[in-house]
């Protein structure tokens, strides 16, 4: 399977520092990529890393790249929630990607409606 991860590196999780956060996402989604051989795709070869930390990036490169993925892969529903609310049509395009959209940390609450 082919994938690519976002990481929000703006947002404290659980009480934890930015910093802290950021190193939470990134363990965690690693393993959980690892666990599922999940290969990391880096559509961008100027890009830093080989995760996505803003949104709109990410989209402009898979418009670039016409072609679609296996796996979007981010830590929990709070880390994407803001881009998915914020710009409800862009998020619906970017999701169109890939084939299956992965939370690695399953979300506390169940009453998020089906906007994703």
């Amino acid at each position: 399977m082919k994938g690519i991860y976002f990481i929000n590196d703006r947002i404290s999780l659980d009480g934890l520092s930015k910093e802290e956060s950021l190193s939470l996402q990134e363990q965690s989604i690693k393993k959980y990529l690892s666990d599922q051989k999940i290969q990391i795709v880096k559509l961008n070869p100027c890009q830093l890393n080989e995760f996505y930390t803003i949104p709109h990036a990410l989209l402009y490169d898979l418009k670039r790249q016409k072609s679609g993925f296996d796996c979007f892969v981010h830590y929990s529903f709070q880390t994407i929630e803001d881009f998915i609310y914020t710009y409800p049509a862009k998020w619906l395009i970017l999701k169109s990607f890939f084939k299956e959209i992965i939370f690695v940390e399953k979300q506390k609450d169940l009453n998020i409606q089906n906007v994703i």
